[in-house]
């Protein structure tokens, strides 16, 4: 497990990096390595701002995954405001073997991380310094025993503090996966996400606008919520692949509070294929490997 002394060693070394937070590949700091396995990519999920729906979309990028037969992780890097393990159902503490921390397995057998799986009670609140939080992050990388994955999908906090910039700086990140909304300020908001994922010289894989249209479920009306899609704009703006947008679903929304966001593919199995599609096209490599397990 891991104790608060360890933690604050971490994070006291985590400090004296994080002063002076170079571009990567230019600054030398090398990267988080897992000696449990071997990790194929690794994706990050961030968003500019909170209440966009950012680890929603995660869970079901994971999810989708899973379902096409690849083997997937999630560590949920939002130390301070964690909903991964709600989404899926999880609750109760990690276990460790020989040192290494367990993630817990969901019931379509996705393997997660959470801080919350490390605390006695769920609602317990995490307040943190950033040098602290970044170490956690990297433990949860470098300690947690993921075995063989396919995709590890990274779950970062809004914004764009010290999680993200651990996450960017340390682990051996293939892309991100920018999350938004219709919203106006929202497009300024993704900008800055995008301008600091290419300072990090990190690679930006596409961006998803959630919920942004709510079907009448009596007439069929199209109601845009938020004003109407901004996806293309941006795309055009930008020139970072808009992968599509995701509607507004109570359904989804339920199941999610249930703990239930596997079922979302089972109950709705278009709701997410054009945009984990525009996804994968960026992976295909292991597109036949996971056809060939199922």
């Amino acid at each position: 497990m891991i104790g608060p002394c360890k933690i604050k060693e971490r994070g006291m070394s985590m400090s004296q990096e994080m002063q002076n937070p170079k571009n990567p590949r230019q600054g030398g700091i090398p990267k988080s390595t897992n000696p449990y396995g071997n990790i194929k990519h690794v994706i990050a999920v961030m968003s500019g701002k909170g209440g966009v729906g950012k680890s929603s979309v995660t869970a079901l990028l994971a999810t989708w995954l899973k379902e096409k037969g690849h083997k997937v992780g999630i560590l949920d890097a939002d130390i301070t405001g964690p909903s991964i393990p709600k989404l899926f159902g999880i609750r109760g503490k990690a276990k460790s073997r020989e040192g290494a921390l367990l993630p817990a397995v969901t019931a379509e057998g996705i393997g997660i991380m959470s801080i919350n799986l490390m605390l006695d009670k769920e609602d317990q609140p995490v307040i943190w310094r950033g040098p602290l939080i970044s170490g956690v992050v990297k433990q949860f990388y470098e300690e947690v025993d993921w075995g063989d994955l396919d995709f590890l999908v990274v779950d970062l906090p809004p914004g764009t503090g010290d999680a993200p910039l651990t996450v960017m700086q340390f682990l051996p990140l293939d892309g991100i996966v920018v999350v938004t909304s219709p919203q106006e300020l929202v497009g300024l908001i993704v900008r800055k996400a995008i301008h600091m994922a290419k300072m990090m010289n990190v690679p930006v894989v596409g961006f998803v606008e959630n919920m942004s249209y709510l079907q009448c479920p009596k007439c069929g009306e199209v109601i845009e919520l938020f004003g109407p899609s901004k996806g293309k704009r941006v795309e055009g703006e930008t020139g970072i692949p808009f992968l599509g947008s995701l509607p507004l679903i109570p359904d989804i929304a339920r199941l999610g509070d249930e703990g239930r966001i596997e079922q979302v593919h089972h109950l709705y199995p278009d709701f997410f294929n054009s945009v984990a599609q525009r996804f994968m096209e960026q992976f295909k490599d292991v597109g036949g490997e996971a056809a060939r397990r199922q």
